[in-house]
């Protein structure tokens, strides 16, 4: 082989190595799909082609197809090609396999021309984060974007990888600066559209969905987002119309199968959502939603042992899911095990804000194994129907090493946070708002720093400083988590419409928060607002069924003042058969009995409130 045939080699090498490498290359699927089939013609006529192989594996990386892009750039480098050029593209294909470890071997195998290096940091930097190596993600996502600032879909993976380290806003910049860049990129608009459902709610994103799906109607991740987005909303149908369209696009995606268990489970099909889980093949196991779904639907089918083992999973996982530690609870319950409940419930009933339920199985168990006293107690805890002030997670390490780890690394929230926790348990306040604050200073843009600062500042009464930080996160953050923070804040400063208005606006952004309802709810009979209260607990009641006594209980209340006694009277009736201690429960009820005509009932269910409140 002459040298000019050499020369004009390696430049058709280096001219298709490096399509593509500015600007992301987000073309839509169809596009992508014609260009593959004229690209495998072209190789077809001339088996010796380079470039068009090369070209191929660039596609192929597009279509998300590891396999054929594996192939293409072995093809070329079988036809002479330049290992060093092509070295950053063969690992990318293995990447797309599932192999990350494969990748990166692949990386070190030799040198790379200096035209592909921050193709093959970019490669590292998508390999770490996806192992949670964040702090090698960051040193090769830097060298990447040192090498190719103008790339809209590396942009993208910056602003992955900022978010999978809590930097909201960072992610935010990153993403809007993809879109900049190439403002038809469908996997930036995708992303900007999961930010925008955090930040500003649910019905804002799906704007940014359209506009992700206009650019690449075969983005299976983007329909996969929508539905998800869809079904939060109660727009069920819409939602199946995007899992359809996404089932043609990606059949084998798991996601779908779990969304639309999501769905059998809500419509009380639990079989069909067993049936559908499974049908994952075990590649959501680790999830946490997927986890706890499953949990609830073997609950629901009478398999108390498999329920028990997901919601133990889970906590392994997610220690303070209270969820997990209730549905635990009730699968050893109903397996025929009170100590086993118990003990699943001990850091639930512990706490002065135990929720009711909780409350009421922990009595039973107590009553089961012949402990009466602490049953009665228990009872008594859950006709209240008041729940206490929550209180921080306890630590168990000693203060002083705590705090000492903290001072030596102010900045460091593995080391900051438990010492925080303990300052507010000790009641040192002040020293907990400082800690607090140095976090947030450091790190403006995650949410989680305010919402720290915020809690220490509540904590502490310091109300301003508290509405502040909680402002913040919701900025970042516009979610449940956020929001009734900020409510509390506002409500305790005495500004009860400002705590209004935040738990209205989440109720806007977030139509399935049932905690917005509830709420929402309660300020509007304290307006007596009675219209308004019964369509927020008529909510509530819609999605979690006669399991709530304080709802049916607002609800009788509600359709009384209306004038509806018979509505009002089914509704107190079984509040009443939930809670049937509480003394408010038995008021409205004896009231409601007496203006039916029934005073001897009514005068019984007096007496028996009049005993307990003795």
């Amino acid at each position: 082989m002459d040298l000019r045939r050499l020369w004009k080699r390696a430049l058709l090498v280096a001219a298709a190595t490096l399509a593509g490498c500015g600007d992301g290359g987000d073309a839509p699927r169809a596009q992508l799909e014609a260009r593959r089939a004229a690209l495998q013609q072209t190789i077809a006529d001339d088996p010796s082609a380079i470039a068009e192989r090369v070209a191929l594996a660039r596609v192929a990386i597009m279509l998300g197809d590891g396999v054929g892009a594996e192939a293409a750039v072995k093809g070329a480098l079988a036809q002479g090609a330049n290992a060093a050029a092509l070295r950053p593209l063969l690992a990318r294909a293995h990447v797309l396999q599932g192999d990350g470890r494969r990748a990166l071997a692949v990386l070190d195998e030799g040198t790379v021309i200096p035209e592909m290096l921050g193709e093959a940091a970019w490669v590292a930097g998508d390999v770490h984060l996806a192992n949670g190596d964040l702090g090698r993600a960051r040193d090769a996502y830097d060298r990447a974007v040192h090498e190719l600032p103008r790339s809209a879909g590396l942009w993208v993976d910056v602003a992955r990888f900022r978010q999978a380290n809590a930097d909201a806003r960072g992610a935010r910049d990153a993403v809007d600066y993809a879109i900049e860049l190439d403002g038809r990129n469908s996997a930036a608009l995708a992303f900007k559209a999961n930010l925008v459902r955090t930040t500003e709610g649910l019905g804002a994103s799906l704007a940014w969905y359209d506009k992700a799906l206009a650019a690449d109607p075969g983005n299976a991740a983007a329909l996969i987002d929508q539905a998800a987005t869809l079904g939060d909303l109660g727009r069920y149908r819409a939602m199946l119309v995007a899992l359809r369209r996404a089932a043609v696009l990606a059949p084998r995606d798991p996601r779908l199968y779990y969304m639309q268990a999501v769905l059998a489970a809500r419509a009380a099909n639990y079989a069909l959502a067993r049936s559908l889980l499974q049908r994952t093949r075990g590649e959501l196991d680790a999830e946490p939603g997927f986890m706890l779904l499953n949990a609830v639907v073997e609950l629901e089918l009478g398999g108390e042992a498999v329920a028990a083992s997901w919601a133990e999973r889970l906590l392994a996982e997610q220690p303070h899911n209270f969820t997990a530690r209730r549905i635990l609870a009730a699968a050893e319950w109903a397996g025929g095990d009170p100590d086993a409940a118990l003990a699943a419930l001990r850091p639930l009933v512990a706490r002065p804000d135990a929720d009711s339920w909780s409350l009421l199985l922990a009595a039973r168990a107590t009553a089961e194994l012949g402990r009466d006293g602490e049953s009665a107690d228990y009872q008594g805890r859950a006709a209240a129907l008041n729940r206490g002030e929550a209180v921080p997670f306890a630590v168990d390490a000693d203060y002083g090493l705590l705090a000492a780890a903290a001072d030596a690394a102010p900045l460091d929230p593995v080391k900051a946070v438990p010492a925080i926790s303990a300052d507010l348990l000790r009641g040192d306040t002040a020293r907990a708002i400082g800690r607090a604050a140095r976090l947030r200073d450091a790190n403006p843009g995650v949410a989680d720093a305010h919402i720290l600062l915020g809690d220490a500042a509540l904590a502490g009464g310091r109300y301003d400083l508290a509405i502040e930080a909680y402002r913040a996160a919701r900025d970042l953050d516009a979610g449940e988590r956020t929001t009734l923070r900020l409510a509390n804040a506002l409500y305790r400063a005495d500004d009860t419409a400002g705590s209004g208005a935040a738990i209205l606006a989440l109720r806007d952004r977030q139509p399935s928060s049932i905690a917005a309802d509830r709420i929402a709810g309660h300020l509007a009979m304290d307006l007596e607002h009675w219209e308004a209260a019964i369509g927020h607990f008529d909510r509530i009641r819609s999605r979690i069924g006669d399991r709530d006594a304080v709802v049916l209980r607002e609800l009788a209340r509600a359709w009384a003042a209306r004038g509806d006694d018979a509505r009002a009277l089914a509704l107190i009736d079984r509040a009443y058969r939930l809670q049937p201690l509480n003394a408010g429960i038995m008021e409205l009820y004896a009231a409601l009995l007496e203006r039916r005509g029934k005073r001897q009932a009514a005068a019984d269910l007096r007496d028996k409130a009049a005993q307990i409140g003795r």
